[in-house]
């Protein structure tokens, strides 16, 4: 099955206008998997409560009670707007947290495999996706709405938080994905404020190393570096001119195979 994964910012679902132009667009490349973020609303929810927002490298520090915050927003109100205005866009969408049906299985993140992981607390990283559940309802014609939270080693806990690129990049590898697009409302990668039409993966740790990239980008780029990784045909980083235009946007390359020697 030719499948799409479409990572949508979590800044932007503060934009009814700006949701409801992405679901119609959507609504034009399906089959597609959607998994969001929220992180607005987190760090709203987060600072009513007395909680601290901070982040390192595009990820949050997540306590155990910051990480219910996570839950209640990202498997809530965020799931629930990005459903909605897709079903409204004739969309035939069906909402998930990572914990239903054991959708996603993660472990406390590593700082082998994520840069400036140390100290995060309850965050997580992918480290199984049902691929069968997703194909299930790929083939009964429903769109899946991907909550990037996932169920903690503990039996019980709270769920670990999951970075939403890292999410689409591991849902996107297990699927065999196609394309990966992550899409907010900027038109790509920039570099001296124009948006590069390539970056190559090798140029991606340099750029972050140089503070060209920062931030949720860092996080993004490696993402798709890890994508491209596990085999994923394509990454594109954009708005949603990435939806026109197969050109639109960054396109990510994957490195070099080594040469034989």
């Amino acid at each position: 099955m030719i499948v799409r994964i479409v990572k949508i910012g979590g800044n932007q679902l503060d934009s009814a206008a700006w949701l409801a132009d992405c679901a119609r667009a959507l609504a034009r490349v399906q089959p597609l998997v959607v998994v969001h973020g929220g992180g607005r609303a987190v760090d709203r929810l987060s600072a009513q409560l007395g909680l601290p927002v901070e982040k390192r490298e595009g990820l949050r520090v997540t306590s155990p009670e910051t990480a219910a915050v996570v839950e209640m927003v990202l498997a809530g109100p965020a799931n629930r707007a990005v459903v909605a205005a897709l079903r409204h866009a004739g969309v035939d969408a069906i909402g998930l947290a990572g914990v239903d049906g054991g959708l996603l299985t993660a472990e406390p993140c590593s700082p082998l495999i994520h840069q400036g992981a140390t100290g995060l607390g309850h965050v997580g990283e992918i480290t199984g996706v049902r691929r069968g559940l997703i194909e299930s309802l790929l083939l009964a014609g429903l769109t899946p709405v991907i909550a990037p939270v996932a169920p903690a080693p503990n039996t019980g806990a709270v769920p670990l938080n999951v970075n939403a690129d890292h999410a689409a990049a591991a849902i996107a590898s297990a699927l065999e994905a196609d394309e990966l697009l992550f899409v907010s409302d900027v038109p790509g990668v920039t570099v001296d404020g124009l948006a590069e039409p390539i970056v190559a993966a090798s140029e991606i740790e340099p750029l972050i190393a140089a503070g060209v990239v920062a931030g949720g980008m860092a996080a993004k780029l490696r993402a798709a570096a890890r994508a491209l990784g596990a085999g994923v045909r394509a990454v594109r980083i954009g708005d949603l001119g990435l939806f026109e235009s197969a050109t639109a946007g960054t396109r990510l390359l994957a490195a070099a195979a080594p040469q034989p020697v």
